[in-house]
């Protein structure tokens, strides 16, 4: 699987680099075509810094004011360094030390999105971004903002290297990387899924944290 990968280079910004692996791949909510693989993106120092780079443009030109970023699938690198670029373009934060949080969800048995006590007031009252790694049918971040919501959170915006839509519930999804970087990108609900018409064996399991082999 490894041997099929595809590199694609950002238009924002040619320093970033996004691995596409070609095949069937199996998601919590849909089938996909393509497997992204963002491993190096959110582990290497320079790679997660030049996404926070890129990122920061979605909010220099607004008077948006952001207290804490939300991290989803492993980001909290890039997160961290998003923190220092916009504490450095000059963007507001109403917390008492003007300076951002950056925290990620917890999920119990069920799969719900929970933030303990000790996290939840970094959320209630406070301007939040939401960063993903990757969005393709939305329900993620649709179920992330309504956790966020619960807990009081004013969302600013939503950030994400890969995504596969432009806007939910009224927010616009601002990405690196769109399903028109990735040729013929399509996700399909398992009921409509050609693979599976034809009897093709699905390569992977995969989510926001990598992959796992069938």
């Amino acid at each position: 699987m490894e041997g099929r990968i595809i590199k694609i280079t950002a238009a924002m910004n040619n320093n970033i680099v996004l691995k596409v692996i070609p095949g069937h791949f199996a998601t919590n909510h849909s089938h996909i075509n393509y497997y992204l693989d963002m491993t190096t993106m959110k582990a290497r120092q320079n790679e997660a810094e030049k996404i926070a780079e890129t990122m920061k443009g979605y909010y220099n030109a607004t008077d948006k004011i952001v207290d804490t970023i939300i991290c989803m699938d492993g980001t909290e690198v890039i997160g961290a360094y998003l923190a220092q670029e916009l504490s450095q373009a000059g963007i507001l934060s109403k917390n008492a030390h003007k300076t951002i949080y950056v925290i990620s969800p917890e999920f119990d048995s069920k799969g719900q999105m929970i933030f303990r006590e000790n996290i939840a007031p970094a959320i209630g009252g406070k301007n939040v971004i939401l960063l993903v790694a990757s969005a393709t049918t939305g329900k993620t971040i649709r179920r992330s903002l309504e956790c966020i919501s619960y807990y009081g959170g004013k969302i600013q915006g939503i950030s994400a290297i890969f995504s596969a839509i432009k806007e939910i519930d009224g927010y616009q999804v601002d990405s690196i990387f769109s399903e028109k970087d990735v040729p013929n990108y399509t996700t399909y609900t398992p009921p409509e899924c050609p693979f599976c018409h034809k009897n093709i064996k699905i390569d992977a399991i995969v989510n926001g944290f990598g992959y796992s082999k069938l």
